[in-house]
């Protein structure tokens, strides 16, 4: 019985494989030799599926690949929409369906300059007269056009895209600028220019901190934070002061930490906090009562994406440069733990992150002395004093091994009664402590 239930299972697959649908050639684009989704012709008359012929195109080929003839206009040329061969394909698919053929959906037009640019005309009429309602529904146009193509991206932010829409959001800074900031999401990044605008103006600031804290969406709140993590990464200094100065903007970040609306704007909010407590104080008191400390340490102890847990070590690392921030982190049971655990677990920035903030809980001026011994204790406990030492061994960059020195010093006092070290894991080590 079992080798029958065997060769019928052989004689079904040879069955299948003799009837598995074979797509025609000349349905076939020429470049990637795959069935074509969306079929143009070139000006040589040669058909191509669209994404290859751009690509081609956009790789500074100017001939048709071929027939070797110049393609006039570059990527930019004409290319024409084959609706007959496209609507062949379409309905061979059908005609193959139960052979697990899926049929391709008709593909949307690109956009053309005359719309991109007669959109973003519009954009600034209507913001220039306060219009929100107009501009909202323009601005979600532009959005839709974006999320189509790649091409229609980068064809939107060849026009001066970013510009004209902070220009709006600044102007129209009402629940109507959430569209406008889901536009700018669409069409990232965020250019210079247009990322050092927002950051001068209080408006959208404003705008941008009560739409993360209260936002009609969590879409939108997620891009309130990716715009102000773009404004702070790009504005060259100015846009961590104006996260650090707008009323209640620090604190809606916290919040964005403490309870996550996406990936995305959770690591967004951690960037924004981290820049604004590494140049002002007053901002790392505002986010260590809004319970960022808190909120830090969790998400570095949870965090199974490196690149989120190396941002809340560096907003952890940031907030405990300030005495505010040390004596929160002191009185959190997992903060030790946590900067001893990550030493070694994740990447290089967090092993630098992770030692200079155990060094700043464990020394730091002007804090209790009670305090930073208990911290010290708990780090020895923890194997900190080991993993310095393997540091050290296996190399780091010179800051670093500044800091692992400096709390190797400091943690050599309690190591003695606090040994967890097996002298035959140190057997390698050749550098004398």
């Amino acid at each position: 019985m079992a080798s029958l239930s065997i060769r019928r299972r052989f004689n079904l697959k040879s069955r299948l494989d003799r009837e598995a649908a074979v797509v025609p050639e000349e349905f076939r684009c020429p470049i990637s030799l795959e069935m074509m989704r969306d079929p143009v012709t070139a000006a040589t008359g040669i058909t191509y599926d669209r994404l290859s012929i751009e690509v081609w195109l956009g790789m500074d080929n100017s001939t048709c690949p071929v027939t070797g003839r110049e393609i006039a206009g570059g990527v930019e040329g004409e290319l024409v929409p084959n609706h007959t061969l496209r609507k062949m394909i379409q309905d061979w698919c059908v005609a193959n369906r139960s052979l697990g053929v899926e049929r391709i959906p008709t593909p949307k037009i690109p956009v053309t300059d005359a719309d991109v640019a007669g959109a973003l005309s519009e954009i600034a009429a209507a913001s220039r007269r306060g219009e929100g309602p107009r501009c909202a529904r323009v601005a979600a146009r532009v959005r839709r056009w974006a999320r189509e193509s790649e091409r229609n991206r980068v064809r939107i932010l060849s026009h001066g895209a970013c510009a004209a829409l902070v220009a709006a959001l600044c102007a129209v800074a009402t629940e109507h600028a959430e569209e406008i900031l889901a536009a700018l999401a669409a069409i990232s990044p965020l250019d210079e220019v247009a990322a050092r605008a927002a950051a001068a103006s209080p408006a959208a600031l404003r705008f941008l901190a009560r739409t993360l804290k209260q936002g009609t969406t969590l879409a939108a709140r997620g891009n309130a934070a990716w715009m102000l993590r773009q404004m702070v990464a790009a504005s060259r200094g100015g846009g961590w002061r104006a996260v650090a100065e707008t009323e209640g903007m620090v604190e809606a970040l916290a919040e964005t930490v403490r309870r996550p609306v996406s990936s995305a704007a959770t690591k967004a909010a951690l960037v924004c906090i981290m820049q604004a407590a590494r140049g002002s104080e007053a901002a790392a008191g505002r986010a260590v009562e809004a319970g960022a400390v808190e909120a830090a340490v969790e998400m570095a102890a949870e965090a199974g994406e490196r690149s989120t847990c190396e941002k809340a070590l560096g907003s952890l690392e940031a907030m405990a440069r300030w005495e505010v921030g040390r004596r929160r982190a002191r009185g959190h049971a997992l903060a030790v733990p946590v900067l001893v655990k990550k030493m070694f677990r994740v990447s290089e920035l967090s092993t630098e992150l992770a030692v200079s903030a155990l060094l700043r809980l464990c020394s730091g001026g002007g804090d209790e002395e009670e305090e930073k011994r208990r911290c010290a204790v708990e780090a020895v406990e923890g194997g900190a004093f080991q993993k310095l030492l393997l540091l050290l061994q296996v190399g780091c960059s010179d800051e670093a091994r500044e800091w692992a020195t400096n709390l190797l010093r400091l943690l050599n006092g309690y190591r003695q009664r606090n040994e967890c070290i097996d002298s035959m894991d140190l057997k390698g080590l050749k550098r004398p402590i």
